[in-house]
């Protein structure tokens, strides 16, 4: 079973690829729709128009040189029916797991590539045929070089293209199209301006223990090409808290994250608008505990030595993975300076910078053979975790990273119970009536029924599954007697 090359917030994939091209070997010019449902390219105007890509991205040398131009763009309500106005957000990070394989794939076949975030918005749309109202344009990837100076592009007008709707009908999520408005860029003058680097920001001296990273090198990687990498690439949905990451497997996917990102919002090569910070729970070599990555002295510097489990597992929005991981990479931006250099549009960078570092995360942890899940936050309790180091910054992505779990039991029922309603049974006996989780005032019943804990209210019918974690708490799965299916499950604190 192969599953979507790039991680994806809910697996709603609501991020589309747009191709324009000069003429080709065996692909004509224009401006192409990819369909990943049958992997083929459906062309949308006929004619070179990569000179319009150029003028709306401010004559950036990159695109200019290019024969290729690919485009992508989110259609918001893929995403927003199940997360609301957060799925701008999502926009980006999606959109940046996506380019950063789109950026692995470029450089093993040798081609050159690069991020392109400046555009004129509404030009950019207009060429790609998108409904302003429903979709944005996310970023620009111009690929290869060619010496040929690109033809002046035909007239563009109006697609009118039929779509088939997503549903029945759509909620309106107006923030949505406030943010995408206001960070958006008027014209191809405008965009130069905007390109640039945010001045680099003095880093205080270190206070605790520094761990200098240890990657592994090279030839010490497993001979893989990367299609095979991409091709299993998944999100791990169980960590095995039995097994530890070792300090190497951790440095190197820490190295992989912060190699330079080509993009006109990093036009120096070593500039980044990110931070890195880490919680480890279990990695050889390095002690239990919070830690900030020092990029200059290429380092973790130890913030506070500790057993954070339990709290991760809380900031990783009351997900058992963040706890149950071997260690977690929180990508956080100081948005001050972000917005002072690039204005709004610099959040959106941001947010898609954190997405290119999540998906190279999943690419080093795939190739070596551990797993790795990106995961939402709280966002203001992360950023207090880490203060007073991360002081006034934000959190743009978290990936949790470690070894995944062969299936067990508890998983192979739970799957079950999504997939056929079956009910579940897990052997917990008094350990579960210990946890003093229920409340006498809404049970009507509890009782034993074979090996699964029943919890009775009295209209509706609930059961009520609990198993153990694997750290100081319970799992519960709600599902409804009547159908025996399943209408919530989340971790509960003790």
């Amino acid at each position: 079973v192969y599953f979507r090359a790039a991680a994806n917030t809910g697996a709603l994939y609501h991020v589309d690829l747009y191709l324009a091209c000069r003429e080709l070997p065996d692909l004509p010019a224009g401006i192409y729709h990819f369909g990943a449902h049958d992997f083929a390219l459906r062309r949308l105007r006929v004619g070179d128009y990569r000179g319009a890509f150029i003028e709306a991205a401010g004559v950036e040398l990159s695109l200019a040189q290019a024969p290729v131009v690919v485009a992508s763009a989110s259609t918001y309500w893929r995403n927003a029916w199940k997360y609301r106005d957060r799925a701008y957000r999502h926009a980006f990070w999606d959109g940046g797991t996506l380019h950063a394989n789109l950026l692995a794939v470029a450089a093993a076949q040798g081609l050159a590539a690069k991020v392109v975030a400046g555009f004129a918005d509404r030009d950019v749309e207009h060429l790609l045929g998108l409904d302003p109202a429903r979709e944005g344009a996310l970023a620009l990837v111009p690929l290869a070089r060619t010496a040929e100076p690109p033809v002046p592009a035909p007239d563009a007008p109006v697609l009118n293209l039929e779509t088939e709707p997503l549903s029945s009908r759509e909620i309106d999520y107006p923030a949505i199209r406030e943010i995408h408005s206001a960070s958006s860029l008027e014209h191809g003058e405008e965009v130069a301006r905007w390109r640039g680097v945010v001045p680099p920001r003095p880093e205080p001296d270190p206070l605790g223990e520094l761990f200098p990273l240890r990657p592994l090198a090279e030839a010490d990687w497993p001979a893989e090409p990367l299609e095979s990498v991409l091709l299993r690439r998944g999100s791990t949905r169980r960590f095995d808290v039995s097994r530890s990451l070792t300090f190497e497997e951790l440095s190197t996917a820490l190295a992989v994250a912060t190699t330079p990102i080509p993009a006109d919002f990093t036009e120096d090569p070593e500039s980044s608008l990110l931070d890195l910070y880490v919680i480890a729970h279990a990695v050889e070599g390095l002690p239990p505990g919070a830690y900030y990555l020092r990029r200059a002295e290429r380092a973790l510097e130890l913030l506070e030595e500790g057993e954070f489990r339990a709290l991760a597992g809380r900031l990783g929005l009351f997900q058992e993975l963040p706890a149950a991981a071997g260690a977690n990479v929180y990508c956080l931006a100081d948005l001050e300076p972000v917005l002072a250099r690039f204005g709004n549009r610099g959040y959106r960078a941001a947010q898609l910078e954190g997405g290119i570092v999540g998906g190279r995360i999943y690419l080093a942890a795939y190739a070596l053979r551990f797993g790795a899940t990106g995961l939402t936050f709280l966002d203001d309790e992360v950023t207090e975790f880490f203060s007073p180091h991360a002081e006034g910054k934000s959190v743009m992505f978290l990936t949790a990273l470690g070894r995944t779990a062969r299936r067990s039991l508890w998983g192979a029922q739970t799957q079950s119970m999504h997939s056929s309603g079956s009910m579940m049974r897990m052997r917990s006996n008094s350990w579960m009536q210990s946890t003093g989780q229920t409340s006498t005032q809404e049970r009507s019943l509890m009782s034993m029924q074979g090996s699964a804990m029943m919890y009775v209210i009295p209209d509706p019918v609930y059961w009520a599954c609990v198993a153990p974690a694997p750290f100081p708490s319970v799992f519960v799965t709600v599902c409804r007697a009547s159908t025996r299916r399943s209408i919530s499950s989340g971790i509960v604190y003790r």
